[in-house]
């Protein structure tokens, strides 16, 4: 089985070589590719394909929010899967951290993480079926919301059904697919399915835009 292609972007080398020690020696994960700049990612996505990119946010020449827009939006335009994107950050409540998830990246990881963490991060992004820290993730859009009214729901939202506005609500809470298949007594593929639908209707990109999605909206409740 191929591992999990992961690219590494960060403007502090040693900061890389440490990260790229701590992937390799995971039989699952390889490196495909370093980056110092944000625009220099964007060539070595182009170029080598990664599943997951780890992705610094303050950067000189092009910044990760900025870098973050154009993989994503080139992937669009070309019809192309876009890597999973996790944002490196040096401290939880960061602005920017949330601005990168807004552009398009997949969730968020502190710099000085555990180890076993980071790892946990780039399989469950690469899964696809839970969101990274997910008590960390409604915090920080909950800490940037305060004082900001929301949106009305849009059109969209009329569209889901009950049942899928039911495992929306769980799955914005950070609930896996395991964790939701439980609570409800439905089968994991089931919950899958269901969260595949509620993502395409809505046209958000993975289960961290869900998450935004529920923070940034006046949602009516769940009957």
């Amino acid at each position: 089985m191929n591992g999990i292609r992961v690219a590494l972007v960060d403007d502090q080398a040693l900061f890389r070589a440490g990260v790229r020690m701590l992937i390799e020696s995971q039989p699952d994960l390889e490196v495909v590719g370093e980056a110092g700049d944000g625009a220099a990612a964007v060539d070595l996505v182009r170029r080598e394909r990664p599943d997951v990119v780890l992705m610094d946010v303050r950067m000189p020449v092009q910044d990760g929010i900025a870098a973050t827009e154009r993989i994503i939006a080139e992937a669009d335009r070309d019809g192309a899967q876009a890597p999973r994107i996790i944002v490196l950050t040096t401290f939880d409540l960061d602005e920017n951290a949330a601005r990168a998830i807004r552009a398009g990246a997949s969730g968020f990881v502190l710099k000085d993480a555990d180890p076993e963490f980071l790892l946990a991060a780039v399989r469950t992004v690469h899964q696809g079926n839970q969101v990274i820290a997910a008590a960390a993730t409604r915090a920080l859009f909950a800490h940037l919301g305060r004082g900001s009214g929301r949106q009305p729901a849009p059109a969209a939202w009329s569209e889901l059904t009950p049942r899928e506005r039911e495992i929306f609500g769980l799955a914005a809470r950070g609930l896996s697919n395991g964790e939701i298949a439980a609570s409800e007594f439905l089968s994991e593929a089931t919950v899958k399915t269901h969260v595949s639908r509620i993502l395409a209707k809505l046209g958000l990109r993975d289960r961290v835009q869900l998450v935004v999605f529920a923070y940034e909206h006046e949602l009516p409740p769940v009957p």
